[in-house]
Protein backbone atom coordinates (compact mmCIF):
# COMPACT_ATOMS: atom_id res chain seq x y z
CA UNK A 1 0.00 0.00 0.00
CA UNK A 2 1.13 3.55 -0.69
CA UNK A 3 2.08 5.81 2.21
CA UNK A 4 1.09 8.84 0.10
CA UNK A 5 -2.61 8.05 -0.32
CA UNK A 6 -4.16 9.61 2.80
CA UNK A 7 -4.01 13.32 1.73
CA UNK A 8 -5.68 12.52 -1.62
CA UNK A 9 -8.38 10.42 0.04
CA UNK A 10 -9.11 13.05 2.68
CA UNK A 11 -9.18 16.06 0.32
CA UNK A 12 -11.34 14.40 -2.34
CA UNK A 13 -13.87 13.03 0.16
CA UNK A 14 -13.87 16.44 1.87
CA UNK A 15 -14.53 18.13 -1.47
CA UNK A 16 -17.50 15.85 -2.12
CA UNK A 17 -18.81 16.58 1.37
CA UNK A 18 -18.69 20.31 0.69
CA UNK A 19 -20.51 19.87 -2.65
CA UNK A 20 -23.34 18.01 -0.92
CA UNK A 21 -23.62 20.39 2.02
CA UNK A 22 -23.63 23.43 -0.27
CA UNK A 23 -26.40 21.92 -2.40
CA UNK A 24 -28.54 20.98 0.59
CA UNK A 25 -28.00 24.29 2.37
CA UNK A 26 -28.98 26.19 -0.77
CA UNK A 27 -32.10 24.04 -1.16
CA UNK A 28 -33.18 24.72 2.43
CA UNK A 29 -32.21 28.40 2.59
CA UNK A 30 -34.88 31.03 3.22
CA UNK A 31 -34.43 34.72 2.28
CA UNK A 32 -32.96 36.53 5.30
CA UNK A 33 -35.85 38.93 5.82
CA UNK A 34 -38.39 36.08 5.76
CA UNK A 35 -36.50 33.47 7.76
CA UNK A 36 -37.46 32.49 11.26
CA UNK A 37 -34.79 32.12 13.91
CA UNK A 38 -34.58 28.34 13.38
CA UNK A 39 -34.42 28.49 9.55
CA UNK A 40 -31.37 28.57 7.29
CA UNK A 41 -30.38 31.71 5.38
CA UNK A 42 -27.71 32.24 2.76
CA UNK A 43 -25.62 34.00 5.41
CA UNK A 44 -25.78 30.82 7.51
CA UNK A 45 -24.76 28.73 4.48
CA UNK A 46 -21.68 30.85 3.84
CA UNK A 47 -20.77 30.76 7.50
CA UNK A 48 -21.02 26.96 7.63
CA UNK A 49 -18.92 26.56 4.46
CA UNK A 50 -16.29 29.01 5.72
CA UNK A 51 -16.07 27.34 9.13
CA UNK A 52 -15.72 23.82 7.71
CA UNK A 53 -13.18 24.84 5.05
CA UNK A 54 -11.16 26.80 7.62
CA UNK A 55 -11.01 23.73 9.86
CA UNK A 56 -10.36 21.34 6.98
CA UNK A 57 -7.35 23.32 5.75
CA UNK A 58 -5.91 24.17 9.14
CA UNK A 59 -2.13 24.42 8.75
CA UNK A 60 -1.20 22.03 11.57
CA UNK A 61 -3.91 19.61 10.46
CA UNK A 62 -2.47 19.55 6.94
CA UNK A 63 1.07 19.06 8.24
CA UNK A 64 -0.05 15.92 10.07
CA UNK A 65 -2.04 14.74 7.07
CA UNK A 66 0.83 15.03 4.59
CA UNK A 67 3.26 12.97 6.66
CA UNK A 68 3.89 9.61 4.91
CA UNK A 69 1.63 7.04 6.59
CA UNK A 70 -0.58 4.08 5.83
CA UNK A 71 -4.34 4.43 5.42
CA UNK A 72 -6.37 3.76 8.55
CA UNK A 73 -9.66 2.00 9.08
CA UNK A 74 -12.88 3.26 7.54
CA UNK A 75 -14.36 3.96 10.97
CA UNK A 76 -11.31 5.95 12.05
CA UNK A 77 -11.52 8.17 8.96
CA UNK A 78 -15.28 8.44 9.36
CA UNK A 79 -14.70 9.83 12.87
CA UNK A 80 -12.63 12.66 11.39
CA UNK A 81 -15.45 13.55 8.95
CA UNK A 82 -18.01 13.49 11.74
CA UNK A 83 -15.83 15.94 13.59
CA UNK A 84 -15.31 18.07 10.49
CA UNK A 85 -19.01 18.24 9.58
CA UNK A 86 -19.76 19.58 13.06
CA UNK A 87 -17.05 22.24 12.99
CA UNK A 88 -19.72 24.93 12.58
CA UNK A 89 -23.24 25.70 13.79
CA UNK A 90 -24.65 22.92 11.59
CA UNK A 91 -25.82 19.69 13.21
CA UNK A 92 -26.51 16.37 11.45
CA UNK A 93 -28.18 13.41 13.08
CA UNK A 94 -26.87 9.89 12.49
CA UNK A 95 -29.09 9.04 9.50
CA UNK A 96 -28.15 12.23 7.63
CA UNK A 97 -24.47 11.77 8.47
CA UNK A 98 -24.65 8.18 7.16
CA UNK A 99 -26.22 9.39 3.94
CA UNK A 100 -23.66 12.18 3.58
CA UNK A 101 -20.76 9.75 4.00
CA UNK A 102 -22.32 7.26 1.54
CA UNK A 103 -22.62 9.96 -1.13
CA UNK A 104 -19.05 11.14 -0.51
CA UNK A 105 -17.48 7.70 -0.76
CA UNK A 106 -19.44 6.46 -3.77
CA UNK A 107 -18.79 9.64 -5.76
CA UNK A 108 -15.04 9.49 -5.20
CA UNK A 109 -14.94 5.73 -5.81
CA UNK A 110 -16.56 6.31 -9.21
CA UNK A 111 -14.03 9.03 -10.02
CA UNK A 112 -11.09 6.77 -9.14
CA UNK A 113 -12.52 3.98 -11.32
CA UNK A 114 -12.93 6.34 -14.29
CA UNK A 115 -9.50 7.99 -14.12
CA UNK A 116 -7.86 7.38 -17.54
CA UNK A 117 -4.44 6.98 -15.87
CA UNK A 118 -3.42 6.79 -12.21
CA UNK A 119 -1.76 10.24 -12.24
CA UNK A 120 -5.11 11.80 -13.15
CA UNK A 121 -6.24 11.23 -9.54
CA UNK A 122 -4.20 14.37 -8.84
CA UNK A 123 -6.26 16.29 -11.42
CA UNK A 124 -9.44 15.06 -9.70
CA UNK A 125 -8.06 16.46 -6.44
CA UNK A 126 -7.26 19.79 -8.12
CA UNK A 127 -10.83 19.97 -9.47
CA UNK A 128 -12.14 19.59 -5.92
CA UNK A 129 -9.80 22.27 -4.60
CA UNK A 130 -10.67 24.64 -7.48
CA UNK A 131 -14.35 24.32 -6.55
CA UNK A 132 -13.61 24.79 -2.85
CA UNK A 133 -11.80 28.04 -3.70
CA UNK A 134 -14.97 29.23 -5.43
CA UNK A 135 -16.93 28.61 -2.22
CA UNK A 136 -14.67 30.97 -0.25
CA UNK A 137 -13.73 33.48 -2.98
CA UNK A 138 -14.83 36.35 -0.70
CA UNK A 139 -12.57 35.23 2.15
CA UNK A 140 -8.91 35.86 1.22
CA UNK A 141 -7.60 34.45 4.49
CA UNK A 142 -9.25 31.05 3.95
CA UNK A 143 -8.29 31.20 0.28
CA UNK A 144 -4.64 31.41 1.28
CA UNK A 145 -5.05 28.26 3.39
CA UNK A 146 -6.38 26.33 0.38
CA UNK A 147 -3.61 27.69 -1.88
CA UNK A 148 -1.01 26.53 0.64
CA UNK A 149 -2.47 23.00 0.47
CA UNK A 150 -2.37 23.29 -3.33
CA UNK A 151 1.35 24.01 -3.12
CA UNK A 152 1.89 21.08 -0.76
CA UNK A 153 0.13 18.78 -3.22
CA UNK A 154 2.26 19.99 -6.12
CA UNK A 155 5.46 19.66 -4.10
CA UNK A 156 4.57 16.19 -2.79
CA UNK A 157 3.11 14.55 -5.88
CA UNK A 158 4.63 16.23 -8.95
CA UNK A 159 7.82 14.18 -8.61
CA UNK A 160 6.13 10.77 -8.20
CA UNK A 161 6.53 8.15 -10.93
CA UNK A 162 3.71 6.49 -12.86
CA UNK A 163 4.29 3.35 -10.80
CA UNK A 164 3.87 5.25 -7.53
CA UNK A 165 0.58 6.74 -8.76
CA UNK A 166 -0.56 3.26 -9.77
CA UNK A 167 0.13 2.09 -6.20
CA UNK A 168 -1.90 5.04 -4.87
CA UNK A 169 -4.80 4.08 -7.14
CA UNK A 170 -4.64 0.45 -6.01
CA UNK A 171 -4.63 1.56 -2.37
CA UNK A 172 -7.75 3.67 -2.94
CA UNK A 173 -9.56 0.85 -4.75
CA UNK A 174 -8.76 -1.57 -1.92
CA UNK A 175 -10.23 0.97 0.51
CA UNK A 176 -13.45 1.23 -1.54
CA UNK A 177 -13.80 -2.37 -2.72
CA UNK A 178 -16.58 -3.45 -0.32
CA UNK A 179 -18.68 -0.29 -0.69
CA UNK A 180 -21.66 -0.80 -3.01
CA UNK A 181 -24.19 1.87 -2.02
CA UNK A 182 -26.74 2.73 -4.70
CA UNK A 183 -27.02 6.46 -5.46
CA UNK A 184 -29.99 7.82 -7.40
CA UNK A 185 -27.90 10.12 -9.62
CA UNK A 186 -25.77 7.19 -10.77
CA UNK A 187 -28.78 4.90 -11.18
CA UNK A 188 -30.66 7.47 -13.29
CA UNK A 189 -27.59 8.07 -15.44
CA UNK A 190 -27.26 4.27 -15.84
CA UNK A 191 -23.68 4.25 -14.63
CA UNK A 192 -24.54 2.07 -11.63
CA UNK A 193 -26.34 -1.27 -11.52
CA UNK A 194 -29.08 -2.18 -9.05
CA UNK A 195 -26.52 -4.15 -7.00
CA UNK A 196 -24.51 -0.97 -6.40
CA UNK A 197 -21.65 -1.81 -8.78
CA UNK A 198 -20.54 0.73 -11.36
CA UNK A 199 -20.78 0.34 -15.13
CA UNK A 200 -17.50 1.38 -16.74
CA UNK A 201 -17.60 2.83 -20.28
CA UNK A 202 -15.81 1.14 -23.19
CA UNK A 203 -15.55 4.36 -25.22
CA UNK A 204 -14.14 7.83 -24.81
CA UNK A 205 -10.70 9.45 -24.61
CA UNK A 206 -7.69 7.23 -24.04
CA UNK A 207 -5.13 8.22 -21.39
CA UNK A 208 -2.83 11.10 -22.30
CA UNK A 209 0.32 9.82 -24.01
CA UNK A 210 -1.26 6.61 -25.33
CA UNK A 211 -2.61 5.65 -28.74
CA UNK A 212 -6.12 4.69 -29.78
CA UNK A 213 -6.35 0.85 -29.77
CA UNK A 214 -6.63 -0.90 -33.13
CA UNK A 215 -3.05 -1.68 -34.17
CA UNK A 216 -0.67 -4.50 -33.19
CA UNK A 217 3.00 -4.00 -34.03
CA UNK A 218 5.57 -6.80 -33.92
CA UNK A 219 9.29 -6.09 -33.42
CA UNK A 220 12.32 -8.32 -33.88
CA UNK A 221 15.21 -8.78 -31.46
CA UNK A 222 16.92 -5.68 -32.86
CA UNK A 223 13.91 -3.50 -32.08
CA UNK A 224 12.89 -3.13 -35.73
CA UNK A 225 9.22 -3.26 -36.63
CA UNK A 226 8.58 -6.30 -38.83
CA UNK A 227 4.80 -6.63 -38.92
CA UNK A 228 1.59 -4.64 -38.42
CA UNK A 229 -1.88 -6.03 -37.83
CA UNK A 230 -5.00 -3.92 -37.50
CA UNK A 231 -8.08 -4.98 -35.58
CA UNK A 232 -11.50 -3.48 -34.85
CA UNK A 233 -12.68 -2.54 -31.37
CA UNK A 234 -16.14 -2.37 -29.83
CA UNK A 235 -15.43 1.05 -28.32
CA UNK A 236 -15.24 4.48 -29.92
CA UNK A 237 -11.91 5.84 -28.67
CA UNK A 238 -10.46 9.31 -29.22
CA UNK A 239 -7.10 10.92 -28.49
CA UNK A 240 -7.26 13.75 -25.89
CA UNK A 241 -6.43 17.18 -27.31
CA UNK A 242 -4.13 18.18 -24.45
CA UNK A 243 -3.02 17.17 -20.97
CA UNK A 244 -4.68 18.71 -17.93
CA UNK A 245 -2.71 21.36 -16.03
CA UNK A 246 -0.97 20.31 -12.80
CA UNK A 247 -0.17 23.92 -11.89
CA UNK A 248 -1.75 26.07 -9.18
CA UNK A 249 -4.01 27.64 -11.82
CA UNK A 250 -4.94 26.13 -15.15
CA UNK A 251 -7.36 24.07 -17.22
CA UNK A 252 -7.59 20.59 -15.71
CA UNK A 253 -9.29 19.27 -18.91
CA UNK A 254 -10.53 16.25 -16.93
CA UNK A 255 -14.04 16.83 -15.56
CA UNK A 256 -13.95 14.15 -12.87
CA UNK A 257 -14.14 15.74 -9.43
CA UNK A 258 -16.22 18.73 -10.49
CA UNK A 259 -19.51 19.46 -8.73
CA UNK A 260 -22.20 17.08 -10.01
CA UNK A 261 -24.77 18.74 -7.72
CA UNK A 262 -24.53 22.12 -9.44
CA UNK A 263 -27.72 21.17 -11.30
CA UNK A 264 -30.33 20.68 -8.60
CA UNK A 265 -31.78 17.18 -8.47
CA UNK A 266 -32.69 14.86 -5.58
CA UNK A 267 -30.05 12.42 -4.44
CA UNK A 268 -30.96 9.25 -2.59
CA UNK A 269 -28.81 6.40 -1.34
CA UNK A 270 -29.90 2.81 -0.87
CA UNK A 271 -28.22 -0.29 0.46
CA UNK A 272 -28.22 -2.90 -2.30
CA UNK A 273 -29.55 -6.34 -1.46
CA UNK A 274 -26.16 -7.95 -1.92
CA UNK A 275 -24.56 -5.35 0.32
CA UNK A 276 -27.09 -6.09 3.08
CA UNK A 277 -26.43 -9.81 2.82
CA UNK A 278 -22.67 -9.35 2.75
CA UNK A 279 -22.54 -6.67 5.42
CA UNK A 280 -21.44 -9.07 8.11
CA UNK A 281 -18.67 -10.37 5.84
CA UNK A 282 -17.39 -6.90 5.03
CA UNK A 283 -16.42 -6.06 8.59
CA UNK A 284 -12.93 -4.99 9.58
CA UNK A 285 -10.34 -7.71 9.93
CA UNK A 286 -10.48 -9.07 13.48
CA UNK A 287 -6.78 -9.93 13.59
CA UNK A 288 -4.98 -7.53 15.95
CA UNK A 289 -3.26 -4.80 13.95
CA UNK A 290 0.16 -3.64 15.15
CA UNK A 291 -0.62 -0.16 13.80
CA UNK A 292 -3.64 0.29 16.08
CA UNK A 293 -1.75 2.30 18.72
CA UNK A 294 -0.21 4.52 16.00
CA UNK A 295 -3.71 5.01 14.56
CA UNK A 296 -4.95 6.25 17.92
CA UNK A 297 -2.09 8.71 18.18
CA UNK A 298 -2.74 9.85 14.62
CA UNK A 299 -6.39 10.54 15.41
CA UNK A 300 -5.45 12.27 18.64
CA UNK A 301 -3.24 14.68 16.71
CA UNK A 302 -5.83 15.28 14.00
CA UNK A 303 -8.85 15.59 16.26
CA UNK A 304 -6.96 17.84 18.63
CA UNK A 305 -6.98 20.48 15.90
CA UNK A 306 -10.65 20.07 14.99
CA UNK A 307 -12.81 22.18 17.22
CA UNK A 308 -16.55 21.53 17.31
CA UNK A 309 -18.24 24.89 17.64
CA UNK A 310 -20.85 25.09 20.36
CA UNK A 311 -23.44 27.79 19.76
CA UNK A 312 -23.02 30.47 22.36
CA UNK A 313 -25.50 32.75 24.07
CA UNK A 314 -28.97 32.68 22.55
CA UNK A 315 -27.70 31.20 19.30
CA UNK A 316 -28.92 27.71 18.48
CA UNK A 317 -27.32 25.08 16.29
CA UNK A 318 -29.03 24.57 12.93
CA UNK A 319 -30.03 21.04 11.99
CA UNK A 320 -29.51 20.00 8.38
CA UNK A 321 -31.59 17.18 6.95
CA UNK A 322 -30.16 15.40 3.91
CA UNK A 323 -33.47 13.69 3.27
CA UNK A 324 -36.56 15.21 1.64
CA UNK A 325 -38.62 14.99 4.83
CA UNK A 326 -38.05 14.31 8.52
CA UNK A 327 -40.06 11.09 8.16
CA UNK A 328 -37.62 9.77 5.53
CA UNK A 329 -34.71 10.60 7.80
CA UNK A 330 -36.31 8.76 10.74
CA UNK A 331 -37.09 5.74 8.55
CA UNK A 332 -33.48 5.62 7.30
CA UNK A 333 -32.18 5.68 10.85
CA UNK A 334 -34.41 2.72 11.78
CA UNK A 335 -33.62 0.60 8.71
CA UNK A 336 -29.88 1.24 8.51
CA UNK A 337 -27.90 -2.01 9.12
CA UNK A 338 -26.31 -1.68 12.55
CA UNK A 339 -22.84 -2.67 11.40
CA UNK A 340 -22.86 0.07 8.75
CA UNK A 341 -23.96 2.88 11.07
CA UNK A 342 -21.68 5.15 13.00
CA UNK A 343 -22.26 7.60 15.78
CA UNK A 344 -20.82 11.06 16.18
CA UNK A 345 -17.99 11.03 18.67
CA UNK A 346 -17.61 14.26 20.61
CA UNK A 347 -14.12 14.65 22.07
CA UNK A 348 -13.20 17.58 24.27
CA UNK A 349 -10.05 18.59 22.41
CA UNK A 350 -8.87 22.17 22.79
CA UNK A 351 -6.10 24.14 21.13
CA UNK A 352 -4.03 24.09 24.31
CA UNK A 353 -0.74 22.19 23.72
CA UNK A 354 -0.92 20.64 27.20
CA UNK A 355 -4.36 19.16 26.58
CA UNK A 356 -3.38 17.81 23.18
CA UNK A 357 -0.19 16.28 24.54
CA UNK A 358 -2.16 14.70 27.35
CA UNK A 359 -4.64 13.18 24.88
CA UNK A 360 -1.79 11.78 22.80
CA UNK A 361 -0.14 10.38 25.94
CA UNK A 362 -3.36 8.69 27.09
CA UNK A 363 -4.00 7.15 23.69
CA UNK A 364 -0.38 6.12 23.32
CA UNK A 365 -0.43 4.23 26.62
CA UNK A 366 -3.59 2.26 25.84
CA UNK A 367 -2.99 -1.43 25.34
CA UNK A 368 -4.71 -2.79 22.25
CA UNK A 369 -6.43 -6.03 23.20
CA UNK A 370 -7.46 -8.67 20.71
CA UNK A 371 -11.08 -7.94 19.74
CA UNK A 372 -13.70 -10.59 20.49
CA UNK A 373 -14.92 -12.72 17.54
CA UNK A 374 -18.15 -10.71 17.19
CA UNK A 375 -16.29 -7.39 16.94
CA UNK A 376 -15.60 -5.70 13.63
CA UNK A 377 -12.01 -5.05 14.68
CA UNK A 378 -9.91 -2.11 15.68
CA UNK A 379 -12.30 0.46 14.22
CA UNK A 380 -14.98 -0.34 16.81
CA UNK A 381 -12.40 -0.67 19.56
CA UNK A 382 -11.03 2.73 18.67
CA UNK A 383 -14.44 4.39 18.80
CA UNK A 384 -15.21 2.70 22.11
CA UNK A 385 -11.96 3.95 23.60
CA UNK A 386 -12.59 7.46 22.35
CA UNK A 387 -16.13 7.39 23.69
CA UNK A 388 -14.74 6.90 27.16
CA UNK A 389 -12.36 9.85 27.06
Amino acid sequence: MSARTLPLLFLNLGGEMLYILDQRLRAQSIPGEKARKDEWTDVDRKRVMNDIITTMFNKKFMEELFKPQELYSKKALRTVYDRLAHASIMRLNQASMDKLYDLMTMAFKYQVLLCPRPKDILLVTFNHLDAIKDFICDSPGILNQVDETFRQLIETYSCLSAGEFQLIRQTLLIFFQDMHIRVSIFLKDKVQNSNGRFVLPISGPVPWGTEVPGLIRVFNHNGDEVKRTEFTTDGNYVTPQREGSFDLYGDRVLKLGTNMYSVSRPVETHMSGSSKNLASHAKENTVPNPLAKEEMNFLARLLGGLEVKTPGGSETGFRLNLFTTDEEEEHAALTRPEELSYKVVNIEATQEPGRRAELSRILGELEVAEPPPASSGKGEDLLALMDGL
